[in-house]
């Protein structure tokens, strides 16, 4: 039937001027494209389309919203499936590098264990490095005998304090011997209490002692460590560049050399990085250890010199000194609720 429409169409006779001049109208593709545009109803819009160039009916230029919808799914699970081998790849190759990484470091490092390889000495850092790690060890044992004080010296406060408690109770049930019970009360309470400043200052001083050894010199050894990691990569790949080096010199050899080059040149960076964060965090350990340890230890001093001296005025005097603030008894039993 469009067929027929278009035949008669184009020897249709019409006016084509206002004097009612009659011709014959082109075939042109103006006509052709007006008499084209058709409009296919349904009884549902989304499952119809208006199409330029159709005649109805699916053959006709019709589109299929499920068409349409499965084609959308199926570009989105592309999409998925491409953007999860793309992660599956960066994985691949994050493991082949780690692998090829630690398979250089593990023969580089038995390179130098048996001998057979050189290794990059910093003489000057190493021997900080060395005095830092004694220092250390030595602090760890200052910490492990003021610990084992603190227990020993708080069980004879305590035992102090009950034998305190049992002369005041005999001095009370003795009239005869009332004022020696009292007396050796009042002197046991008396060393008791200068027993708890002088177990405050020694707390003080281990927990200042402990946090310059366990945190600060712990963050200096990490960043050594991390050094240290650093070094044997850049020796592995230098020893791995001298190699290539001293083989033939072809195409595909000096492609290698290249790569080699570059992978030199960012673990040196690398490694020159890490060694002068070591230099500097040396240098700012070394001045406050003796700032924390002038003090610490001067504590130290005057309150052992006080409590033993038995000049009580003195003792107190220390701990305003260095801002030591005692712990009211009892704060370090969990309370009611936290038993339960």
């Amino acid at each position: 039937m469009a067929d027929s429409i278009m035949s008669k169409a184009a020897t249709m006779e019409i006016p084509i001027n206002s004097n009612g001049d009659t011709g014959t109208l082109p075939e042109d593709d103006s006509l052709e494209q007006d008499l084209q545009q058709v409009m296919v109803s349904g009884p549902n819009l989304n499952e119809t389309s208006i199409v330029s160039g159709g005649y109805g009916g699916p053959a006709g230029g019709i589109i299929p919203t499920s068409t349409i919808k499965g084609s959308s799914n199926h570009n989105a699970s592309n999409s998925t499936e491409e953007v999860s081998r793309g992660v599956a790849v960066e994985k691949l190759d994050s493991v082949k590098k780690w692998g090829i990484n630690t398979y250089k470091c593990t023969k580089q490092m038995f390179s130098e264990r048996f001998g057979r390889g050189s290794r990059t000495v910093d003489l000057e850092l190493e021997a900080q490095i060395d005095v830092l790690r004694d220092t250390k060890s030595k602090y760890e044992n200052i910490l492990r005998l003021a610990t084992a004080l603190i227990s020993h010296f708080q069980s004879m406060v305590q035992t102090q304090q009950a034998l305190g408690d049992t002369f005041t109770d005999l001095s009370q049930k003795s009239p005869e011997l009332q004022d020696e019970f009292g007396y050796n009360a009042e002197t046991q309470k008396l060393l008791c209490k200068n027993g708890e400043a002088l177990l405050g200052a020694i707390n003080f001083f281990v927990s200042s002692v402990n946090t310059l050894v366990n945190k600060t010199m712990e963050d200096t050894l990490l960043t050594i460590k991390l050094y240290e990691n650093a070094r044997l990569e850049f020796d592995a790949y230098r020893s791995d560049l001298e190699e290539m080096s001293l083989g033939p010199r072809d195409a595909a050899t000096m492609v290698r050399i290249e790569m080699a080059q570059h992978d030199y040149q960012i673990h040196r960076d690398k490694y020159e990085r890490l060694r002068s964060d070591v230099t500097i965090k040396l240098k700012f350990l070394e001045e406050n250890k003796v700032k924390v340890m002038h003090k610490q230890l001067l504590l130290f001093h005057n309150a052992i010199s006080a409590y033993f001296a038995g000049n009580q005025q003195q003792l107190e005097q220390t701990l305003i000194q260095f801002n030591v603030k005692l712990k009211p008894p009892g704060s370090d039993k969990p309370s009611w609720l936290e038993e339960q």
